[in-house]
């Protein structure tokens, strides 16, 4: 993920400090139930869509911008999947990282799915029976998106 502009800013002031951030996830469906999914320069792996809000930036707004910028798909959020703390963050360089994820369930509008920035080495539909492997933070994503309950909010005593 490219560190946004804000973020270099904030990290010259405190340093290597811990950063609490929002994050925005997106769970992206097309009319024939395959979900986007892209593979991360970062670590090689696929995963659902995401990325950090800009300033003034409402999780829906970031999360239709974020699936364009990442894969040239157009998309309509549907609802809040869920929202939750995620564990503290270490990057290689130092920098300390906590994120309060948002993740939404978005449909597909528009658009062909393609590489469309420099974070992704590759994007593509997948079956929800033929998925290549994700991380957890994907596969609770995706599991909960197929279900039409309520939102989950960590640490209210709801089981994922």
């Amino acid at each position: 993920m490219a560190t946004p502009d804000f973020i270099r800013d904030l990290r010259a002031g405190i340093g290597h400090q811990l950063l609490w951030l929002p994050g925005v996830s997106a769970v992206v469906y097309d009319d024939r139930g395959r979900v986007l999914l892209g593979r991360r320069v970062d670590n090689g792996m696929w995963s659902i869509i995401g990325g950090i809000p800009e300033p003034g930036e409402q999780p829906a707004e970031t999360a239709v911008r974020e699936v364009f910028e990442e894969t040239a798909v157009h998309v309509v959020p549907e609802r809040v999947i869920l929202v939750e703390a995620l564990q503290r963050v270490r990057y290689p360089n130092g920098d300390a990282c906590q994120f309060m994820d948002i993740s939404l369930r978005c449909r597909a509008v528009g658009g062909a799915a393609a590489v469309n920035d420099d974070e992704s080495l590759e994007v593509g539909w997948f079956a929800l029976d033929a998925l290549p492997q994700l991380e957890e933070f994907s596969v609770t994503r995706i599991k909960m998106a197929m279900d039409d309950g309520p939102a989950w909010f960590a640490g209210v005593g709801q089981e994922r």
